[in-house]
């Protein structure tokens, strides 16, 4: 009997352990463990993502270029749409045709019927307040908050670059974006997505049936704020920069200034352009199919992507190398009769002027006979060609030509400076020699730079030897950058001595040279005019101008290039002493030539 009672009490200690285990988990569920409160709760709620706003950018004064605009997605859950969901009211408010409708359901089924997706991007404004008040007839449609893009003054597209929405890869290679999003496509807004983009949040909202907002869950205890984007100041002039975009309309080309002291660009002109506002809202696609379509490239950034023959902008350089390797003086005179004959009765012409010449002087009238001495005596001071070629590559390659200067954009290219292997290849080792590349002592034949290549390469000249990487980003938040990329001064091989005799035959070229009809009264320009050899052989040569001002402490280094111009001295030229004295003086002198400038217009018409 005594067992009997033990056995009594032990089960009654099983069955009292086992409540108490199941009354200690009911208590840990619902008081202690949220987990289960969110499963409880979660047919009654809603994660809406909160958007951070996306980082400002100015311009160098402080002139606003790009800002945020409020912006409406209608989002779609399609497990919760009814059958009988008045579909014509909702195409008719959101200006949709039927088919339209039906394969925006398609597709948002296809994605998940369980998870959210963008029905109708980028409502407007008057449409979502309409939209607002009747949300509560489409079940399983929700309107989310997030922020476009706009652009107050219609410049510098190229520069600031666009938006577009993530796709697959994106997501992919950063758990960040989700479907639908806006990420950096080009330009600044690119180079600095990681800045602009910030960070987003989180809420979690509680709906009724209608799927209508009626407060927060938990008073908000389970947010998270979104973190904004910090704002990025340019090294871009916004006038100037409108300025030269005027300039240039209705021309095929760019225009690139740099201030010398500090390699900030103060002007990145790419031309055509096109309107930045035209890559935003919701005829964003159209606009992009237009632009893309058009036979000028408004899209392709010149500035950064164009490969051009420097033509006579590159004898300075040569003369450089010259004077460094002590094969040039800057008192040696050469003849000129016309033309630079070598070879087999082969010759490199020139126009008529007097003879015979310092190298002051064949700066300042561009004489090709005489860079073409000047090239062959380089050659003739080596053993072989190997050798002299490899020596004139190292030097031109310190001038950051042929190669990415990692500047602070993702895109650019980086020209062509060929080298030995590249004619060996052609005509075969030890089978050519000077007089095979003779073309490259006036900036022609193999040789492509890109505008913003040429506009560093005046800085250098300017600088008398270095120059500092050109670069975009002027300050992050309150902060300038720091980063010795950008602050490190770059040495050329040549030594400083040798640049002022160059500087000199500069300053001539406005003075008594090719360019002396775009010269400006008490303003130092020093400047290099040149005519690139059109080899397409549709249109006319292109027109170049490079030049820095002023002659001492210079403040502006400027590449002008403008395809299908002609001379240096008809368009470039002009165009470059416009921007000069814009910039140093905010005035021009010369109307009448702007007039002509202005209302230029080299782009055929069909």
């Amino acid at each position: 009997m005594k067992i009997h009672n033990n056995r009594k009490f032990i089960v009654k200690g099983i069955f009292i352990f086992i409540a108490l285990v199941f009354l200690c988990k009911l208590f840990y569920i619902q008081v202690i463990n949220d987990k289960y409160k969110f499963s409880a709760k979660n047919n009654v709620l809603r994660y809406d993502v909160k958007y951070p706003g996306r980082g400002l950018l100015y311009d160098r004064n402080n002139q606003l270029l790009a800002y945020n605009e409020a912006s409406y997605d209608l989002m779609i859950v399609p497990r919760e749409v009814k059958e009988d969901i008045d579909s014509t009211l909702l195409i008719d408010l959101l200006k949709i045709s039927l088919e339209a409708y039906s394969e925006k359901i398609r597709t948002a089924k296809k994605y998940s019927k369980y998870k959210e997706s963008v029905f109708a991007k980028k409502i407007d404004a008057e449409t979502f307040a309409t939209l607002q008040e009747m949300l509560y007839k489409f079940k399983g449609f929700f309107v989310r908050t997030r922020s476009t893009r706009k652009y107050p003054i219609n410049t510098a597209s190229n520069v600031m670059g666009y938006l577009g929405e993530v796709n697959n890869q994106n997501i992919k290679e950063d758990k960040y974006y989700t479907s639908g999003d806006l990420i950096g496509i080009s330009g600044v807004e690119v180079a600095c997505e990681q800045l602009l983009r910030g960070g987003k949040g989180m809420e979690l909202v509680l709906v009724d049936v209608h799927n209508s907002k009626k407060g927060k869950f938990n008073e908000g205890r389970y947010d998270t704020n979104a973190v904004s984007g910090a704002n990025i100041t340019t090294t871009i002039d916004a006038d100037l920069q409108k300025y030269g975009e005027r300039l240039m309309q209705n021309k095929i080309g760019s225009i690139v200034a740099i201030e010398p002291s500090t390699g900030e660009i103060l002007t990145l002109v790419s031309s055509p352009t096109f309107n930045p506002n035209a890559l935003t809202g919701r005829n964003r696609s159209d606009n992009f199919k237009q632009l893309l379509e058009d036979e000028n490239k408004p899209l392709f950034n010149r500035a950064l992507l164009g490969q051009y023959a420097p033509g006579s902008t590159f004898k300075l350089i040569n003369g450089l190398i010259a004077l460094q390797e002590k094969t040039l003086k800057i008192y040696s005179n050469y003849s000129c009769i016309g033309s630079f004959q070598y070879g087999n009765d082969k010759m490199v012409a020139c126009h008529e002027h007097s003879s015979p010449l310092s190298l002051k002087k064949a700066i300042a009238i561009s004489c090709n006979a005489y860079f073409c001495n000047v090239f062959q005596s380089f050659f003739d001071k080596y053993q072989n060609t190997e050798m002299a070629y490899n020596t004139w590559y190292n030097h031109i390659a310190s001038f950051g030509v042929g190669q990415w200067m990692n500047n602070d954009f993702t895109s650019g290219k980086k020209g062509l400076l060929p080298k030995t292997d590249f004619y060996d290849n052609i005509y075969g080792k030890t089978h050519w020699n000077s007089s095979t590349v003779l073309s490259l002592s006036i900036g022609q034949g193999e040789l492509l730079l890109t505008p913003i290549q040429m506009a560093n390469i005046t800085a250098i000249i300017a600088n008398r030897g270095y120059y500092f990487t050109p670069h975009i980003v002027k300050q992050i938040g309150e902060e300038n950058i720091r980063d010795e990329q950008f602050t490190k001064k770059k040495y050329t091989t040549i030594d400083p001595i040798h640049f002022g005799s160059i500087i000199n035959g500069m300053q001539m070229v406005l003075e008594d040279g090719t360019a002396k009809n775009c010269s400006v009264e008490d303003l130092d320009i020093c400047g290099k005019t040149g005519t690139a050899q059109n080899t397409s052989g549709n249109g006319e040569d292109h027109s170049i101008f490079i030049a820095f001002a002023p002659k001492e402490n210079p403040q502006i280094a400027i590449a002008v290039y403008v395809e299908n111009g002609g001379w240096g001295s008809t368009w470039a030229a002009p165009i470059a002493t416009f921007m000069i004295e814009k910039y140093l003086r905010n005035e021009i002198s010369n109307l009448y030539l702007e007039e002509f400038i202005l209302k230029g217009n080299l782009i055929s018409t069909p």
